[in-house]
């Protein structure tokens, strides 16, 4: 069985190092890194399968290295925080992480999520192309692609994901709630407006494309993908 790499992003040697014990006796290869900057350099060497990346650090910060590698790379994130404001987590979300631990956690805790998100997010089984087709668009999931009238639009994981759930159930309604919950894959507390956030941003790459189709809002319920074919 193939080795999972993670990256530790921690400037407290004493998290990193035990975080690193920790997840070396449960089976993974862990490199770590103490500021933003070592993490990026790290991240480009190691091209690791996860990351658990701290908010608060030096030279550049945990939003600022999220943000980075998420121009080139869909790796799979877990933000760490000591914070429990809600700008936090949505801030995260919007940036593409796909899930958050709120220190102070137990090690048991992290190796659950690491091992959940990994799940999540692995290499699937089948080999199909998970690939939804409409009039003027494609939304290709295994290649990470938004075609608008043929145009290969650039867009961000998370925002592809969600356009991909709601068009694979069309004219199906969903909450922000069960968006976060399906799409994220985790429970989420708090202000869902990262959902609005992200649905304003694919509207602005997808509407006008076709009168076959829209992405239309339920009045104080959500979203869904409707077809008039």
């Amino acid at each position: 069985m193939a080795t999972y790499k993670v990256l530790v992003v921690d400037d407290d040697t004493n998290i990193s190092t035990l975080l690193r014990l920790y997840l070396e006796k449960e089976g993974f290869e862990v490199s770590t890194a103490a500021d933003g900057q070592e993490a990026l350099t790290v991240f480009e060497k190691v091209q690791p399968d996860l990351i658990l990346l701290d908010i608060m650090l030096p030279k550049l910060d945990g939003w600022q290295v999220c943000r980075e590698i998420r121009k080139t790379s869909q790796c799979p994130i877990i933000m760490i925080t000591a914070k429990s404001e809600t700008f936090d987590k949505v801030l995260g979300l919007e940036l593409g992480a796909d899930d958050y631990i709120v220190k102070p956690f137990e090690n048991k805790e992290v190796v659950a999520r690491v091992r959940a998100v990994l799940r999540r997010t692995g290499t699937p089984e089948s080999s199909a192309v998970k690939e939804v087709k409409y009039d003027n668009l494609v939304i290709n999931l295994t290649n990470y692609e938004l075609r608008v009238k043929g145009e290969l639009i650039s867009t961000p994981p998370k925002e592809l994901e969600l356009l991909y759930h709601l068009a694979s159930n069309p004219n199906q309604m969903f909450s922000r709630d069960q968006l976060l919950d399906e799409v994220w894959g985790f429970d989420y507390c708090g202000e869902s407006r990262t959902i609005d956030v992200h649905i304003k941003r694919i509207r602005e790459k997808i509407d006008g494309a076709s009168d076959k189709w829209e992405l239309r809002t339920v009045w104080a319920r959500g979203y869904k993908f409707v077809t008039f074919e």
